[in-house]
């Protein structure tokens, strides 16, 4: 079953997908593609988040106690009220909101390069963190490691079906090993045993703005000490020239 796509604050009127790079081969079947060549949809580039649903809480550190859309248990409610920037800064985990599972819904600039012909790199702006997202085959496990912030991300191209002109497919790519961290800057907890799922998906804009390409991240994180459902967030980025500016930043606890 396909994922609930969420309604965002943005509305990009009359979204054409695009499916860059993407060809259907006949013939004999030859060596297996990596999955480099095999993309369906082009993720590299420069983008800028399109901040127009929960500016409050992405743009500034929302107030203690505000956990307006988060689906926090009880227990998760406990430890957030006890947030304090202050204590984080002292033992160096001023990185707590930067991890996987609310990075990507910072305001920075994020930038997608292939690393190699199996791994997406993703760096980002806000708190200089840097994603590997691995395309690890399903009869494989991934590298051992010890947990971490960013943790370990599998990756995977979805073929999508649809009538007419469908698009090619999207990237989906689940997350798990992780370090506690924060769903927001105010200390909204997530255990290390949350499960990250993320959806990333590139359309196009209909006239005037052909040029214009976009990309929509539908996350949902499961965690089920401290969230009684999954949190379901969609953010948009827009891709800027290749020469855009990218400034990556310290983490911040506050």
């Amino acid at each position: 079953m396909r994922r609930p796509i969420i309604c965002a604050g943005i509305v990009i009127a009359l979204f054409i997908p695009l499916a860059a790079g993407y060809s259907q081969r006949g013939g004999q079947a030859g060596p297996p593609q990596t999955p480099k060549a095999a993309a369906p949809i082009d993720l590299t580039g420069t983008w800028v988040p399109l901040i127009t649903e929960d500016w409050r809480v992405r743009m500034v550190t929302p107030k203690k106690g505000d956990y307006e859309s988060v689906p926090i248990t009880p227990e998760g409610r406990k430890v957030a009220d006890g947030w304090d920037p202050a204590k984080d800064e002292a033992a160096g985990q001023q990185c707590k909101a930067y991890g996987a599972a609310a990075v990507m819904r910072m305001a920075g600039r994020i930038r997608i390069s292939w690393e190699n012909d199996t791994t997406l790199k993703i760096e980002t702006e806000a708190g200089t963190q840097t994603r590997h997202l691995q395309f690890i085959p399903p009869t494989q496990q991934p590298p051992a490691a010890p947990p971490s912030i960013q943790g370990i991300s599998v990756a995977g191209w979805e073929a999508v079906g649809g009538r007419g002109v469908g698009r090619a497919g999207d990237l989906k790519v689940v997350t798990r090993n992780l370090t506690p961290g924060y769903l927001r800057k105010n200390g909204v907890p997530y255990t290390g045993n949350a499960v990250v799922t993320e959806w990333f998906d590139v359309v196009g804009a209909a006239p005037p703005d052909n040029n214009t390409t976009y990309m929509v991240i539908n996350t949902e994180v499961y965690d089920p000490l401290y969230l009684n459902q999954p949190f379901l967030t969609s953010t948009h980025f827009k891709k800027l020239p290749a020469n855009a500016t990218f400034s990556p930043e310290a983490c911040s606890a506050r």
